[in-house]
This record gives structure tokens, sequence and C-alpha cells, in this order.
């Protein structure tokens, strides 16, 4: 079984083409097309493009009963750009929010490994890809507890420098993009262009990039163990 196969089948509840739908497609037809004085206006158009990806947290949550920080993260990064937009603040405040997030999510996970308790681990952990007590046991019988732990260290600053390079990426997308004043049709529909833009050139390669973050993990571990992918999420 391969890694891919896997997560998607630990994650199948959650529908992708859904959350895209809602979080970027929508938002951004409303802000590109319906923002003109003509249809829905420069306000309206804002408060209705933001209130999807609210909306489908809020739902996400009361069908789950799990909080997900993620989603809690995107929703005040939502509500932040609705604020930043009907204050009419300066642009860059715009651009220093939409690198905000992702650096906060780098500062953490680099305290994180720095502390010694790598949040990658724990991820790994508590979504059920790996069983902790199997592994560990595994490890210390191949005398690799060590060595797997600076797999899960550098994996760790792996991650850090995936979430830095959105945080700049988003920085400069943002203050590239959108040089309307706030509170105006030109602000919405650069506004939602950025949004579009940024999901394939940054969104897509940080995904992959994590993606190949958890193919080094286990590439690791089935060095440091001797057993293969399948044998390890099997316990």
């Amino acid at each position: 079984m391969s890694i891919g196969v896997h997560l998607v089948e630990k994650k199948k509840n959650s529908n992708s083409l859904i959350e895209l739908l809602f979080n970027v497609i929508i938002p951004v037809v409303i802000l590109t097309k319906f923002s003109d004085p003509e249809n829905l206006g420069v306000e309206l158009g804002l408060y209705t493009a933001l209130a999807f990806p609210i909306g489908y947290a809020i739902y996400e949550y009361s069908k789950q009963r799990t909080l997900n920080y993620l989603s809690v993260l995107g929703v005040i990064s939502t509500l932040l750009t609705g604020g930043i937009a009907l204050l009419e603040l300066d642009n860059q405040w715009l651009a220093v929010k939409e690198a905000l997030i992702p650096g906060l999510i780098a500062t953490f996970v680099f305290v994180t490994g720095r502390l010694g308790k790598p949040i990658l681990e724990k991820f790994l952990f508590m979504s059920g890809i790996l069983e902790q007590d199997s592994l560990y046991k595994l490890l210390e019988e191949k005398r690799q507890l060590n060595a797997y732990k600076m797999v899960i260290l550098r994996a760790n600053l792996f991650l850090v420098y995936t979430f830095v390079f959105s945080s700049v990426m988003n920085y400069l997308l943002a203050k590239w993009i959108v040089v309307a004043p706030a509170g105006t049709e030109e602000f919405n529909e650069q506004l939602g262009y950025m949004m579009g833009i940024s999901y394939p050139a940054i969104a897509i390669p940080t995904m992959i990039a994590m993606f190949a973050i958890l193919f080094y993990i286990f590439k690791q571990i089935g060095k440091l163990t001797g057993r293969s992918f399948s044998e390890l999420v099997e316990g």
C-alpha cells in the first residue's frame, strides 16, 4: 500500500473538492465577477465571499464535533481579511496578514522541535498512521530509537521551511497583486485574483512538500526497522 493511498483512506470523510469549492472557487468568483455595483456591490460582495469559508468551517465543526485548528486559523485569516477591507486599512496590512498564519505555524513547528516534542511526530501518532508503542518497541529492538528521533527532528525542520516558504510567498503575492485601495471594487477583484492564484502557486507546492516529508519519514523508518510501509502502519 502506498503512502498516498493510505492517507486518502485515513481521511475518507473529508471531501477535498467541496473544501476547494467553498474556500476558494466560490469566493473567487464572487469577488471577481459579482462585486461590481450592478450586482452585489463592494461591501455585500465581500461579505458574501467571506461567508462561504466561514460557513463551511462552522458546518464542519457541527458535523465532526471536533475542533480542527487549521480550520480555526483559516476562519481567523478570513475575518482579518474582511476587517482590513471593511476598515479600509493600508494594503500593507493585508500582505502582513497573508504571511502571518503560515508564519505562526512555522514558528510553532520550530519551537516544538526545539523542545524535543516535534508536532510532526504527534501528528503521525494522533492521526493513526503509526502506532507509537509498537514503533518504539521495534526501534528499541533494532537499537535505532535515537536515529529515528534525529529523522523526525530533521523532517520537522523541513516542515518549518515549507511554512516559511508559504509565508514569504503569501506576502509577496499580496504585495504584487492587491494594489487597489481597500473598500473598492478593484480591491475585491484583486483579492479574488490573489486567492485564485495562491492555490496553484502556493498551496499545491506546499502540499507536495508535505507529502515528500512524509515519504522521507517512512523511507527512513523503513531503513531503520527493515519493515515495509504496510507492515509499519499495520503495527
